[in-house]
């Protein structure tokens, strides 16, 4: 019995199918197979069903657990090591939207890199239900999650509250609410309500903002007219952008992009029931994981960017 046979075990024990699994691992079928037998020999017992598809045995969640603590205090070790050494180099593995990772690692890589020059980052890219498990089963280190988790084996760091704000464009103002148009934004530039802007055409983002949007119209009795829908925020943005539909936009997304917002379009607070809407952004990862030099640094980068973020105020946005 050796590391590896442990770790590929465990790795089996995620896809459970022979072909899927040593694919993944760039490693032959009997290669994948020659090691788990080596464990099954070792233990004495069977660790796998193989009909009529492969599964664990009783034994085989047992020997998963081990290997799974085995996998990630071998992680442990190798970072203390590193750190005892000062090589300043290994594998630090982010997890976030597709839309997070698009603001957050243009500002923090380059600095990073410069630091870390032999740091090995390899990024996920999914959403909050699917990042939690990815950092339960040691597959990532960090990963940056609406509303954190509660899970007792993970920690999780208050990011931000990122600010949904109402996207609008001055001539979409204009077509539908005429000269009432400047008195409505004078108004919301204070804090917008959807009842207000109910003539608008949206993008609606079917997506997790977009059923906190979609408690916004139900508490105002209103059905939005949908010019699209979408679960990608960025096609909204271009939309609105284009001047076609209003849209939501968050605060963390207005920021990434605050050079290519055009001039005429309108950037008012959203509100539901008297309060700013908001989302709450955290970074969850295990407790009981070491933190190396690097990701230390890693993660200082992190919360300064999303404290700049937060402070950003995008009221200047709004057109006069």
């Amino acid at each position: 019995m050796d590391l590896i046979s442990l770790y590929y075990f465990s790795e089996l024990a995620k896809d459970l199918h022979m072909t899927r699994t040593a694919n993944r691992l760039f490693i032959s079928q009997q290669t994948l197979s020659n090691h788990i037998q080596r464990l099954e020999d070792h233990y004495g017992t069977k660790l796998l069903h193989r009909k009529p598809a492969l599964s664990l045995t009783t034994a085989g969640e047992f020997v998963l657990g081990f290997a799974d603590v085995v996998n990630k205090e071998q992680v442990n070790l190798m970072d203390i090591l590193s750190d005892i050494a000062r090589q300043e180099r290994g594998v630090l593995r982010f997890g976030a939207s597709n839309l997070r990772l698009n603001m957050c690692l243009p500002a923090i890589l380059p600095q990073f890199s410069a630091r870390y020059p032999n740091v090995d980052i390899r990024i996920t890219d999914a959403v909050t239900k699917q990042l939690e498990p990815l950092v339960l089963d040691n597959s990532l280190d960090f990963a940056v999650t609406l509303n954190g988790s509660d899970h007792p084996k993970l920690v999780s760091h208050h990011l931000m509250d990122d600010q949904v704000y109402l996207c609008v464009a001055d001539s979409l103002l204009q077509s539908c609410y005429g000269e009432k148009a400047q008195d409505l934004k004078r108004q919301a530039v204070r804090g917008a309500a959807v009842k207000d802007f109910a003539k608008l055409p949206f993008c609606i983002f079917d997506n997790r903002m977009g059923r906190q949007i979609n408690q916004c119209f139900e508490a105002a009795n209103i059905v939005p007219r949908a010019y699209i829908t979408s679960t990608y925020t960025q096609i909204g943005t271009t939309v609105c952008f284009q001047r076609l539909a209003a849209c939501f936009l968050s605060q963390a997304s207005l920021v990434s992009q605050q050079k290519e917002i055009p001039e005429d379009i309108n950037i008012f607070p959203l509100y539901y029931k008297g309060q700013p809407l908001t989302q709450r952004l955290s970074l969850i990862r295990m407790k009981d994981r070491y933190l190396s030099h690097y990701s230390k640094f890693f993660l200082d980068q992190l919360f300064q960017y999303f404290s700049s973020v937060e402070q950003f105020h995008m009221e200047h946005g709004v057109s006069s």
